[in-house]
Formats: structure tokens, sequence, C-alpha cells
């Protein structure tokens, strides 16, 4: 219960401070210290990653930092291929998929450390790149129980100029959505779970997330994404190990 506990503050944090990562993160603590199946353990992510960026979302759009066309947006268009990635995970092993998983974090945390952006006018995103990112987006979901947080937030800043604030709280609006379409989409694994686990994690997540949320300002951005895409890196580097050579 307490390990339980201390996870979900951990995810909370990260979800509220950077508004990215925590499936990344819920996804390998279920796996190797609770011991679920890959097939689990993305499920039970995505409950507690729904509830955790829910409670995140919640004072981002009160202070007016959620784009609500954007983020509703890329949730409608990526509705098919979440559903649809969500159908394809039940016919993948567990080596595929984790494999899979660890080179999304990867490339999650390349993404991350991103030098710093110039302040310029905001822009309405392209067609072809909207489509594209939401498609994208909603295939990870689906298939690895990612939010897709780490894709929507340097899309919007490096090609629309989105300022961080507005990023991360439209990022936590896609999460939201796109985790719980997928949660639904994976139904046939609900009775297969054990649910205590991910509730306790989910609840401290709510809390921590909105807290970390409000005070995302007040920390240094550079020093958390770069100490995020290190953790991510590690992560990646231990489950390919685990997946390849002691499964």
């Amino acid at each position: 219960m307490v390990l339980a506990l201390l996870c979900g503050a951990f995810i909370g944090a990260v979800l509220g401070f950077v508004g990215a990562g925590g499936a990344m993160l819920s996804v390998p603590i279920l796996l190797y210290l609770f011991h679920f199946s890959a097939a689990q353990a993305t499920t039970a992510a995505l409950a507690v990653v729904f509830l955790a960026a829910l409670a995140g979302v919640v004072p981002k759009f009160k202070s007016g930092d959620v784009l609500l066309r954007e983020g509703f947006s890329v949730w409608a268009i990526g509705f098919i291929s979440n559903v649809g990635g969500a159908s394809v995970a039940k016919h993948l092993s567990d080596t595929t998929i984790l494999t899979g998983f660890a080179t999304v974090m990867v490339v999650a945390g390349i993404s991350m450390l991103r030098g710093p952006v110039k302040d310029r006018p905001e822009k309405r995103m392209q067609p072809i790149a909207l489509v594209s990112t939401s498609l994208i987006i909603g295939a990870l979901t689906g298939i690895f129980g990612i939010g897709g947080g780490f894709l929507a937030i340097p899309v919007l800043v490096l090609f629309y100029h989105t300022p961080q604030k507005k990023a991360a709280g439209t990022s936590l609006l896609i999460i939201t959505l796109n985790c719980l379409t997928s949660l639904i989409a994976h139904h046939s694994e609900w009775s297969k779970i054990t649910w205590h686990t991910p509730i306790l994690m989910g609840a401290t997540a709510i809390l921590v997330s909105g807290f970390a949320s409000h005070h995302s300002s007040r920390l240094n951005e550079k020093a958390l994404r770069m100490s995020f895409a290190c953790l991510l890196f590690v992560i990646a580097i231990f489950t390919l190990i685990r997946t390849w050579f002691f499964s």
C-alpha cells in the first residue's frame, strides 16, 4: 500500500510539473514493482494516468492555459487509431509491446532535450500536421497505454509557437481524453487486473498532480525536462535488458 501511494505521488508530480510522461512511469512501475503482465500494466496505467491528468488539467483550465480547440481536435481525429491500436495490442506479444514501449521512451527522452524556444506569435496547427500528429498519438495510446503528451508538447511549442504553459495544459487535456478512450477500448482486460494497486496510485496521483500543476511555473523548466529525459533513458535501457535477457 505504501509503495503504491509513493509511486502514485511520483507519477502525479511528473504529470503536473512536466505535462507528460505519466504512463511511461506507470507501466514499468506496474510491471517490475507489482508484477503485472504487459497487457495488464498498459491497461491499468491508462486508469492511473487518466485520473492524474484530469486532476492536473483543472487548474490549467482555470488559468486559461488549455487550448480547447486543439486538444479536442487531436483527440477526435486520433479516436480511430486509438481504438484500432487497442485492438492490435491484444494480438501482440509482451516482448513486442515492451520493446516498442522502450523505443517510444527513448524518442520521448530525446524530445525533452530540445533547447529553449523563443517567444513568438502563436499560430494555428495546419490540417496535415493536426491529422498526422493526432493519428500517431492515438495509436501510441491504444497500443502502449501512453497519453502522447511527449509528442503533443514539442509539436505545439516548436512548430506552432505555443507558450510552454499552454502546451503543457493542452497536453494534459489530450492525455485525459485519450486515456479514457483507450481504457474503455481495453475493457477485455479489466477483469484480469487487481485494481486496488492502480486505484491507490491514481488517488495519490490526483492529489499531487493538481498541486504540481498549480505550482509548476515556480520550477526550472529546463532542469525538469533534462531530469525527466535521463530518467526515461534509464527506464528504457532497463526495460530492454529485462525483456530480452531475463524474460
